[in-house]
């Protein structure tokens, strides 16, 4: 279980000029106390088989992090035309947020992004050199969640008995009476 769980993320440029800066806003809950920062990225991939050619935009450093839910609005640069292979440019791309807890990624939220000529003439004849002030982008509302298992500073607030499974996963404050060792450990 994860001490941190993203409600929403709320685009507020969508759709865009391909050359603005990107800005949203993270809404998201934390069920216990953390003593460190949550760093969040903004990271931009033209060329899925290419991460040398991923494009961290920003990054921000969110804390302390109150229990409760908690929100912050983020803006990232846009992503540099020169690190962008030609044939990449237009179509279908990757917007991903990320959010670390010690250096330990525990989400990570990917959009598609659809890059287009602004006019319908540019998008039935693309210029041979393309044109970056006449781009648009578009971030899909379908996104895709992945939540990764880390190691939380949380301790359990008893010690008993440890639950089946308990040795698989970070140690959460439950009702469940939780094994000192074993739910230290994380797999």
């Amino acid at each position: 279980m994860s001490i941190v769980t993203i409600r929403n993320v709320e685009f507020f440029n969508n759709q865009a000029k391909f050359l603005d800066p990107y800005h949203f806003r993270v809404t998201f809950e934390c069920i216990a106390p953390l003593k460190d920062d949550l760093e969040w990225k903004l990271i931009y991939v033209s060329s899925p088989g290419n991460e040398e050619l991923d494009q961290e935009l920003d990054d921000c450093l969110v804390g302390p992090v109150p229990v409760g839910v908690n929100s912050f609005e983020f803006e990232g640069l846009a992503p540099d035309p020169a690190k962008i292979p030609t044939e990449d440019v237009l179509g279908v791309a990757a917007l991903i947020l990320t959010g670390s807890y010690r250096d330990q990624e525990f989400v990570r939220v990917g959009y598609y992004q659809n890059t287009e000529y602004d006019n319908e003439d540019m998008k039935a004849t693309p210029p041979e050199k393309i044109q970056f002030d006449r781009l648009v982008r578009d971030i899909s509302t379908k996104l895709r969640v992945t939540r990764f298992q880390i190691k939380w500073d949380v301790a359990p607030q008893s010690q008993g008995h440890a639950a089946a499974g308990a040795a698989a996963s970070a140690a959460v404050p439950s009702a469940n009476d939780l094994d000192g060792d074993d739910a230290n450990r994380s797999t």
